[in-house]
């Protein structure tokens, strides 16, 4: 019996879990519904939350609950959620360790795989997050697909003709447009652009800017101070965004926001889809202009494009279909629900990989929304310039793909060569985004013109692998860019899934998740300390005897507290080594 991979639409603002049965998708539900709102939250008695209950719960307790956290994957940056912080991993695998349970209870068994959808113009960094967010959730991510192409092999498997697919995907927290081609069973994304910051949300905040104001100039008050009323707000506004999809106009009404000298504030204010369509005009312009940029990718005009598909809940804003109707002269296509497609794709995906039978049988041919390169001695502007940019891999490339570049050295006797990589489409490489960078030592010290051969690797998921070699020896060096930021550590990774097991496993007890929060700083201050000493050995020698010798001691005291496993000792020595290698850089 082959073996069950789940399909999983991570979504900013609602996830969904598919899978294939009998050759067909069934998207499974939880407690009546196939739309799982992407919010955790810890509840009043420790018992973790996920989907409606943390949605409801946000009102009242918004410090206890966390949404969007989507929008902040790949960020070195932690979330408060009932006093304890944690990464957007974590809080992704909450999501997903849910997702999973629905699926399992569906299935009446275990399931350990997924293919996960992510936005295409997801970086590494960003993608990485969500595979280590699958791993903390005990699922092996056997496929990233991006949400586009998700959506275009949903749409594939009930559209058999010979078609271009502009995939215009505009959901809560991000934007994508693909430019697809349909032919022969064979599903090719041509060309892609987006905005990771762009989606309802956005147009949910200029809802709320509105009320605010509007609370400002009739009733005095400045109630952003005030986190449960602001909760209240954000829900009233997506509400009324949602209404506006039908209606022409809505009341938003809410009872007793505030007290000012004692006396209710209450809101009741009606808002008009014109002027709601003005709020927003600019995001739709800024989405139009990306769909001017992947028809360029793919070589076409808006009149190549057979059929223009919505996906994402965002799309059922009237004003998005009537731009795209003006663009393209056809009335877009919506009759794949926006709101399931992407999950239908990914189970789909899923089913192929598996080996199952399902009714699309489509090959799927994706692409790097991306230019990956890197930096070299060169002519810019007219003058030599040591980080002229170059591009090896370039954007719109079908996946997977290998791309090997020759590079020289530029001096006689050269012991090494740094390697930097950018991501990115600017001629000056500083300009780029940094994704990573390694050194490869020990050269054969040869004449300069010695040849480097940098080869770039691209996988299905999205994840780039880089290695450098001197052709002369094939002495290597090799990295994979699959988090040049945010990477967990063994260590982290494992704390953190021991973490979540806690959550989900020993409901109400908060003190076990506090021990293992304490675990893992405890495992990162371990390796933070473990560098530091590796770093001030490698300094020894070029210190003066008296720095020596203090480097040497406060080296014994960090390693006695390491193995004493006195973690709460270890600031010291380390603040006190650090000034010292600090004063030796300097």
């Amino acid at each position: 019996m082959n073996e069950i991979i789940v399909g999983i639409d991570l979504g900013t603002t609602n996830s969904e879990i598919a899978i294939v049965e009998n050759g067909f998708v069934t998207v499974i539900e939880d407690t009546g519904s196939k739309i799982i709102p992407s919010f955790v939250g810890i509840g009043e008695n420790n018992d973790v939350l996920v989907g409606e209950p943390a949605k409801n719960q946000y009102v009242l307790y918004p410090e206890r609950t966390v949404k969007s956290i989507k929008r902040q994957m790949g960020e070195e940056t932690k979330v408060e959620m009932a006093g304890q912080a944690y990464t957007p991993q974590e809080i992704s695998a909450i999501i997903l360790k849910h997702l999973k349970g629905i699926a399992e209870a569906y299935l009446g068994q275990p399931v350990h795989k997924a293919v996960i959808t992510v936005p295409a113009y997801f970086s590494d960094a960003q993608r990485q997050a969500t595979r280590e967010a699958g791993e903390i959730a005990g699922l092996s991510v056997v496929r990233m697909i991006n949400e586009p192409t998700a959506a275009a092999l949903s749409y594939e498997a009930e559209q058999k003709a010979r078609k271009r697919i502009l995939v215009y995907d505009l959901g809560g927290g991000t934007f994508d447009v693909s430019v697809v081609s349909i032919e022969d069973d064979v599903v090719e994304v041509i060309a892609s652009h987006g905005n990771n910051k762009l989606g309802g949300d956005d147009f949910d905040q200029k809802i709320i800017d509105h009320i605010v104001k509007h609370l400002q100039e009739k009733s005095e008050i400045d109630i952003q101070p005030s986190r449960k009323a602001m909760a209240r707000i954000n829900r009233a506004a997506e509400a009324a965004k949602r209404t506006l999809s039908d209606q022409p106009f809505v009341t938003i009404e809410e009872e007793y926001l505030a007290e000012k000298e004692g006396a209710p504030i209450h809101l009741s204010l009606e808002l008009a889809r014109h002027d709601y369509e003005g709020m927003i005009a600019d995001y739709i312009d800024e989405t139009l202009e990306a769909v001017h940029i992947a028809l360029n990718g793919a070589n076409l005009t808006a009149s190549d494009i057979d059929e223009t598909l919505l996906v994402g809940g965002s799309t059922r804003t009237p004003l998005i279909s009537q731009r795209l109707k003006e663009e393209f002269r056809k009335q877009p296509r919506s009759e794949v629900d926006p709101d399931l497609c992407v999950a239908t794709g990914a189970a789909i995906q899923g089913a192929m990989i598996g080996g199952h039978d399902v009714s699309a049988s489509a090959v799927l041919v994706d692409i790097t929304p991306y230019t990956y390169g890197t930096s070299a001695i060169g002519e810019l502007n007219g003058e030599m310039y040591p980080y002229k940019y170059v591009p090896i891999i370039h954007k719109n490339s079908s996946l997977p793909l290998t791309k090997t570049e020759v590079f020289y050295t530029v001096m006689d006797n050269q012991d090494a060569v740094e390697v930097r990589m950018f991501q990115g489409e600017e001629p000056d490489a500083l300009n780029n985004i940094p994704i990573g960078e390694f050194m490869v030592e020990g050269l054969s010290q040869a004449s300069s013109g010695n040849p480097i051969l940098l080869a770039l690797e691209l996988d299905l998921n999205g994840i780039l692998h880089v290695s450098a070699v001197e052709k002369k020896t094939g002495l290597q060096k090799s990295i994979v860019i699959d988090n040049a930021f945010s990477r967990f550590e063994d260590a982290e990774m494992e704390a953190a899934k021991e973490r979540i097991r806690e959550i989900f496993g020993e409901e109400g007890d908060r003190a076990e998740i506090i021990e293992h929060k304490t675990e893992a700083d405890s495992h990162h201050a371990v390796i933070q300390a473990r560098a530091l000493v590796e770093k001030a050995e490698r300094m020894l020698d070029d210190a003066s005897p008296e720095d020596r010798e203090d480097m040497v001691n406060t080296i014994e005291v960090i390693n006695d507290a390491i193995t004493k496993e006195d973690y709460a000792a270890l600031k010291e020595p380390m603040d006190q080594l650090s000034d010292i290698l600090y004063y030796l850089e300097s």
